[in-house]
């Protein structure tokens, strides 16, 4: 225990920081609504009425794309510090990244069958 006590106090820290900041800001921070404010911001898309009657506001194709920029950005992430350490790691090394590249193959196949690698 006495050697996680020190990553335990940073994540207080940074728990009791975040949760303080939020709260500093709600108290002192300025109150000026108006309706640009109040307004759905959609990554600098303007709203059209036939998007906002249509109940929708992103095409699919949007998320689609998100999800896969995602998807291989965590895959690096990961892959990465497991080549420069793999031959220190042994078979569950080789036996864990095999499993992770079948979760990520799973969420590409997913995402290929859903159309998200077509580009119109």
């Amino acid at each position: 225990m006495d050697l996680y006590t020190p990553i335990l106090i940073l994540g207080l820290i940074a728990a009791l920081f975040a949760v303080g900041s939020v709260g500093i800001a709600l108290v002192i921070g300025p109150r000026r609504y108006n309706r640009a404010k109040l307004e759905a911001y959609e990554c600098g898309i303007e709203p059209t009425e036939a998007l906002e009657q249509a109940g929708q506001r992103f095409p699919i194709k949007y998320y689609l794309a998100a999800m896969s920029f995602i998807m291989f950005d965590i895959e690096i992430v990961f892959l990465y510090p497991w080549a420069v350490t793999f031959d220190n790691l042994g078979l569950f090394g080789l036996l864990a990244v095999g499993l992770f590249i079948f979760n990520v193959s799973v969420a590409y196949a997913y995402e290929w069958r859903r159309g998200g690698l077509e580009w119109d």
